[in-house]
């Protein structure tokens, strides 16, 4: 059971001095970059949940100095923490992710993002110039990320990243991850680049305008600006181009697209339109794969279809591009809205196929009865969690091929429907 904490730090350090947590008086070395290196003999995480947070606080302080994290630098950070019952109720909720592609994209590709996202291009042009010359990211997909992450800065999330981060590593779901994390803030507090008061960013500790998790920031945070800190919380500099590093590191190559929408022929096979399944443009041509306005794919490599919405949607060809925009989010509707928004920035018209509007999105529960409806036809969906990944979709284009339907693997309130009628 969770007790509600809400004293200062400063007593509960002053507490865990008394219980015998003394720090050695020695001073390591300040971090420059990347995380500072553990010592030969680290500290590992307790097993399992300490009987008080004290004592949690205390094991966690030996840990961090075991890794070079002055005795200083951990009383600072910890002076005011506080465990906050919001991030305990965002961290608990299971979201339903009732949104249809669509209505994500409506919100996340608006019209005034569009024009905000091409005055910054402009703004930020000499920058983004720079930074793509020696990288190979274009500026309209750093200036997306941007758009998409925090609405270009204005929704960085303000909550003291300390105290989620030690939240979530208290009593979260996934405290050894969260506790990784923790000690990752740590050390970019250790490296000087931020005050504690200043590091903030959302309930889960996503930090700055392009919301980077701690780990990520040790990664790929620069100092563009040569000021001697990376800031991606105020510094434009250091902000994209810690972003096109990022993106970068995630395989994006430069040169190529991230993709095109394309029209499909009749008969095409569904089955193969899926991220998992690539083949060379060439196999795409002679399946009959074409560009919207005509003629043939062109350029050589391989790609993957995507229908996000069935036969009755748009059609992508995606490349390796996407994929690395997927890596900075697992999401196939957040990639999508990067590539568009970073397309219609610089003038590109966006989606030009019609979506099905009027087919509303299947909650959690239905989405689970659809799976166990699926399993009970032996039509193998995968487990019946909620989350209709390929398996699902297989599945479900094993069922609409049996009742003579196009196997789109898109799943329906009517499907649903005609599935609960066979039962």
């Amino acid at each position: 059971m969770r007790v509600p904490f809400r004293h200062p730090a400063r007593l509960l350090l002053a507490t865990l001095l008394m219980a015998g947590c003394q720090s050695t008086g020695a001073t390591a070395p300040v971090a420059t970059g990347a995380a500072a290196p553990a010592a030969s003999a680290p500290v590992q995480p307790v097993a399992q949940q300490p009987a008080s947070f004290p004592e949690w606080l205390a094991a966690l302080r030996v840990e961090a100095l075991s890794q070079g994290i002055r005795p200083q630098t951990f009383d600072r950070a910890f002076q005011r923490v506080k465990l906050s019952d919001r991030v305990v109720e965002l961290d608990g909720a299971q979201p339903e992710f009732t949104r249809q592609v669509w209505q994500y994209l409506d919100s996340a590709v608006n019209e005034k993002r569009v024009q905000d996202g091409r005055q910054k291009l402009q703004e930020h042009a000499a920058l983004l110039s720079r930074i793509t010359r020696r990288t190979g990211v274009p500026g309209e997909i750093l200036v997306a990320f941007w758009g998409v992450e925090s609405d270009f800065g204005k929704s960085t999330g303000n909550f003291s990243v300390i105290d989620a981060l030690t939240t979530l590593a208290f009593e979260g779901r996934r405290a050894a991850y969260f506790r990784s994390e923790l000690l990752a803030a740590l050390r970019i507090l250790e490296s000087g680049d931020i005050a504690p008061e200043r590091m903030t960013g959302s309930w889960a500790g996503a930090m700055g305008q392009t919301q980077f998790m701690p780990t990520v920031f040790l990664r790929n945070a620069v100092d563009e600006d040569n000021d001697g800190h990376r800031d991606i919380w105020g510094s434009m500099p250091d902000v994209l181009a810690s972003t096109a590093k990022f993106v970068l590191a995630n395989g994006w190559r430069p040169g190529e697209s991230w993709g095109q929408e394309v029209q499909l022929p009749d008969g095409f096979p569904y089955d193969q339109a899926e991220l998992s399944i690539t083949k060379p443009l060439s196999e795409w041509r002679r399946l009959g794969v074409r560009p919207l306005d005509g003629g043939d794919l062109g350029g050589e490599g391989t790609a993957s279809i995507l229908v996000l919405a069935g036969h009755r949607g748009p059609a992508f060809l995606v490349r390796d591009n996407f994929r690395a925009i997927m890596r900075y989010n697992p999401s196939t509707s957040y990639s999508l809205a990067v590539a568009m928004l970073a397309d219609r920035m610089t003038g590109k018209p966006g989606v030009r196929g019609s979506w099905p509007r009027e087919e509303q999105a299947l909650s959690k529960d239905e989405r689970v009865d659809l799976q166990q409806r699926l399993a009970a036809l032996g039509l193998e969906p995968g487990a019946a969690d909620g989350i209709v990944g390929a398996n699902t979709r297989n599945a479900v284009r094993r069922f609409q091929a049996s009742v003579g339907e196009i196997p789109d693997g898109f799943a329906t309130k009517a499907l649903l429907e005609r599935l609960r009628q066979r039962s």
